[in-house]
Formats: C-alpha cells, structure tokens, sequence
C-alpha cells in the first residue's frame, strides 16, 4: 500500500465544493504527523493507517465528520454545536470548525502511540435500528397502484425507504415532488434503490 492512496485524490475530487477544503486539511494534517503513516479507502472513505486504523475522514452532501479509530481514547467527542455527526468533532461544514493541522497532528501521534501498545478499540455500544419510516400518502397511493415498485420498496431495508421518503419530503415545490414520485415509482419498478447512480459508480471502480 503506498503512502499517497490515488483513490483519496479521485474522492476528494468528486466531494461537494464546500467539503474539498475540509478533506485536504485532515488529509494535510494527518500524513505530516509522521511519515509511517499510510493513507487507504475503507468503507468507501479515506483512512489513515499506522499499524492499524488510526482515522477517518468522510464528506456528505451537506457537512463532514472525521474521527479517530479509538475514539475517546484520543478525543472526547464535539458538544454544542452540533454534534450529531460521525466522529468526534460533530458536522463539520467549513475549515475553521476543525483544529489547527498542528492540532490535528498531536492527536494523530496519541493515537499512533495507542496503537504501537496494542491497546484495543473501545467497545461502541450498540445503536437501537430506526423504525422504517412512515410512508407519506401520496407514495402510498402510488405503490398500492404499482405491484413491481411496491414490491421494490417492502424488500428495501428501513434506511433504503427512509432514503425515498425524505427525497420526497425535500421537495419544496408541488411540481418538484410530482417529479420525484414519478421517478421513485420509474426507480422501483426498475428495482432501484434510491441512489442506485452512486452504488453502480462504485461497483464499477471496484
């Protein structure tokens, strides 16, 4: 595995525009720490490696979140803000809401050092599953209409409906949400999932 990882390029790249500052700045501050430090793809996100995971750093369409491997043992996790995201540091929507790359840095060799004494990760406890997400009428009725999309959608997994229904639910215009219940039904019925775009892109490249 090499230090420089192309893949954490071509993510980076594909990012939203507000995030591509934030992944450069971890991305900077992580492989300057030390230079065993190698960088990977994991789980679809850049990771940075040192005899084991050290951290991770991922950007969704509306903030980051970057975290380290074993946690509290590191960092104690983001408060007040917004700490709702992934990771110790809460959403993070711009470059200044992250430390200093020296910062960074620091808690990067903590965490180099745990793993150079083989001390193990803290247990996560385990999060309670979200309930599937209550259908909103209008889908209702379309599916009732449509034996294939409905049947599409009840094989879905809760997170993969929720996915439909708040796509739905963002619409902030009548015409806007006709548009998108047609092509969630057009979806469906082809067996789709809601981002089935990203999911061939990825199968793809692997």
């Amino acid at each position: 595995m090499s230090r420089r990882d192309p893949r954490i390029d071509a993510y980076i790249a594909r990012a939203p525009e507000f995030a591509r500052p934030i992944l450069e700045h971890v991305r900077a501050a992580v492989t300057a720490a030390a230079p065993e430090i190698e960088e990977t793809l994991k789980w679809g996100r850049p990771h940075f490696v040192y005899k084991g995971l050290l951290c991770g750093v991922s950007a969704f369409k509306a903030h980051c979140a970057f975290g380290f491997w074993k946690g509290g043992l590191v960092v104690r996790p983001a408060s007040g803000r917004d700490a709702g995201g992934m990771g110790q540091f809460g959403r993070i929507t711009s470059v200044a809401e992250l430390p200093s790359r020296a910062a960074i840095a620091k808690l990067v060799r903590a965490a180099m050092a745990l793993n150079e004494a083989g001390v193990p990760s803290p247990t996560r406890a385990k999060r309670t599953p979200r309930p599937r997400p209550k259908v909103p009428a209008d889908l209702a009725r379309a599916l009732k209409a449509n034996t294939r999309a409905r049947a599409t959608f009840a094989d879905l997994s809760p997170s993969g409906q929720r996915e439909y229904v708040e796509w739905l639910a963002e619409a902030k215009r009548a015409a806007t949400r006709e548009k998108r219940l047609a092509m969630t039904l057009q979806w469906l019925s082809a067996g789709k999932s809601r981002n089935w775009q990203y999911e061939k892109r990825a199968a793809a490249k692997a």
